[in-house]
């Protein structure tokens, strides 16, 4: 009997990848709140103007999210290399608007998309807002993006996601994206900060909804 127990201990340690445990044999979150015009991107879509983060202000919670992670945002739009990425800032977005952020649920001016484009030579602007962030366990963050062709005025992609540490399939998510960033195969030593780290899980939840936007 021990013979068998050991045999088969050593079988099922052979079928796992280095570095592997249990969480990695759950199936982890994918974002399913997208919206998708046609199978693609647009052949002609280069360059995107991105907007400051919004969130409601009046939640100090979401005004120290959205200053932790826009840069977290930009820079993983940039490595995503979907398309060029101008960013907007607040101030510009003052001077051609009268205010320094806006969502894709907004009522916005009859010009702002012309503006947009006349501004950066845009092809489409990108809509962001922080609509949740928790920075105590177990984390959560929400985000609400939306791609809008100045061209055509009309939505491209959209996605409206809440990532919570406290689904177990998110954290299958965020751990398996922190393993991807190691350099060593079968480092798990980020598993704890992947969950516990809001800079961190906000850089997987965000690297999570743009996986969501489709290919040329």
């Amino acid at each position: 009997m021990i013979l068998l127990l050991a045999i088969a201990t050593a079988f099922l340690a052979g079928c796992q990848t280095p570095g592997a445990t249990l969480v990695d044999l759950r199936p982890s979150y994918k974002p399913d709140n997208i919206f998708l015009a046609g199978g693609k991107l647009p052949g002609d879509l280069k360059r995107v103007a991105v907007l400051p983060v919004a969130c409601d202000r009046r939640q100090t919670d979401l005004a120290a999210g959205r200053d932790a992670l826009e840069p977290v945002l930009f820079a993983e739009l940039i490595k995503a290399k979907h398309f060029e990425v101008v960013r907007i800032s607040r101030e510009e977005l003052w001077r051609l608007t009268g205010r320094a952020d806006w969502t894709g649920e907004d009522v916005l001016p009859a010009n702002i998309l012309d503006a947009l484009k006349k501004e950066s030579g845009c092809d489409a602007v990108l809509f962001c807002e922080l609509t949740e962030f928790r920075a105590y366990a177990p984390l959560a963050v929400g985000w609400r993006l939306k791609l809008v062709d100045v061209r055509l005025k009309k939505t491209i992609w959209a996605g409206d996601e809440h990532f919570d540490a406290g689904n177990p399939a998110v954290v299958v998510g965020a751990r398996l994206f922190s393993r991807h960033g190691q350099m060593v195969l079968g480092d798990n030593s980020g598993d704890w900060m992947a969950v516990n780290s809001p800079r961190r899980f906000g850089q997987y939840s965000i690297n999570s909804l743009l996986g969501t936007l489709p290919a040329r």
